[in-house]
């Protein structure tokens, strides 16, 4: 059996509460995400990509670090973070967001939770967003704290995950709605479960809130989940393209604004609450943007595994954009990928050219989510 030690890793990179569960349970490669150790592989990913659809899986999403604000002002100072319009935001609901700086360019793309009237966290996708927002309340003139939280995530996803669910916490946590939250203990371990999750899946996360209890809490949902098929397994590349989900740092960065993304719905430039970012983003919608997330079907032997560069896109021999993210579909029977391109090529059923790993290939344009383009499996 493998052993933690068997990986040689140092201290300088922090390891999550599930860390040695994972190592236990079958992982055998990981990746530094938020300055955190997080499981990429536990053998074959398309396998991972089956379990997934078919049953279940439970990844180690520690990585998604929570920025905690509370303080009277709480409210006010998130609204101030992102230009999502946050003032129908129930206590007890989530929302997506995004973070964006003074030119509108993007920082972060999280999950926002709204614990208490004056409580949230903010559910990070891989960038130093506590430090952002220290730096943003230093000058602000708010009564806020920021912190990072104990609070260690888990996504329990998948068509079963419900049913675990259930044999978890009982019938009720059946009435938790898509981007709604609950506080819950689980033999003792204070939990928040949500109905979200980074997979396009039915699913959950449960965020433990006492890092000592990791191992425990792991072993708990695993057993739970032995009759229901439940695998440990890592977020699936193949899923989250199939549904046209961001990978930050891949499909958007700080140079990437709401519109090139299609992400108007997430920008209210009209409410009376001010937002880092709002006089840039009104300029960028006025002029349009000039450039545009597209999906790409592309035309080559099946992709051995995600890409690990960007990839040139071409158009009668001129550069027009890059794949951002791209791997081969076994249930589709396709090689799929995000892409950004000028604004002028962006048309459905345009040809273009991609060189995969330096290898010229034909690509099309196409509508994405490539599965499911209504998350009405997510949202069920």
């Amino acid at each position: 059996m493998t052993q933690p030690d068997d990986f040689g890793f140092g201290t300088q990179i922090r390891k999550s509460p599930y860390f040695d569960a994972t190592v236990r349970w079958g992982a055998q490669g990981f990746s530094v995400y938020n300055h955190m150790y997080i499981p990429r592989d536990f053998g074959n990913p398309e396998q991972n990509f089956w379990n997934l659809v078919n049953d279940a899986i439970l990844c180690d999403v520690a990585v998604e670090r929570q920025v905690e604000i509370t303080g009277p002002d709480a409210a006010q100072f998130v609204q101030m973070l992102t230009p999502r319009d946050l003032s129908k935001m129930a206590v007890g609901q989530c929302k997506y967001i995004l973070i964006t700086n003074a030119e509108g360019g993007i920082l972060n793309d999280p999950i926002l939770l709204r614990l208490a009237e004056n409580h949230f966290w903010i559910s990070l996708a891989d960038s130093d967003i506590l430090l952002w927002a220290q730096g943003v309340a230093v000058h602000a003139g708010l009564d806020v704290k920021i912190q990072e939280p104990d609070v260690s995530p888990l996504q329990l996803q998948g068509p079963k995950s419900g049913d675990i669910m259930k044999d978890l916490f009982g019938d009720s946590i059946m009435d938790l709605k898509y981007y709604w939250l609950r506080h819950v203990e689980l033999d003792g371990i204070p939990l928040v479960v949500s109905r979200t999750g980074w997979s396009s899946e039915l699913g959950y996360e449960l965020y433990l809130q006492d890092g000592t209890r990791g191992n425990e809490l792991w072993e708990k949902i695993m057993a739970a989940g032995a009759a229901h098929g439940l695998k440990p397994g890592h977020t699936s590349s193949i899923r989250r393209i199939e549904g046209g989900m961001l990978s930050y740092h891949a499909d958007a960065d700080i140079s990437t604004n709401p519109f090139e993304l299609g992400f108007d719905r997430l920008v209210n430039l009209d409410m009376d609450a001010d937002f880092i970012g709002k006089a840039a983003l009104r300029r960028i919608k006025d002029q349009g943007p000039s450039r545009k997330q597209i999906g790409l079907i592309i035309d080559c032997d099946p992709l051995k595994g995600p890409n690990t560069r960007f990839w040139a896109i071409t158009h009668n021999g001129q550069e027009i954009g890059k794949v951002t993210s791209a791997v081969y579909s076994p249930r589709l029977e396709q090689n799929i990928a995000l892409a950004m391109v000028s604004i002028e090529h962006a048309e459905i059923g345009t040809t273009v050219d991609v060189a995969v790993n330096g290898q010229p290939a034909t690509a099309t344009i196409v509508e994405f989510p490539f599965y499911d383009p209504k998350k009405a499996i997510a949202a069920a």
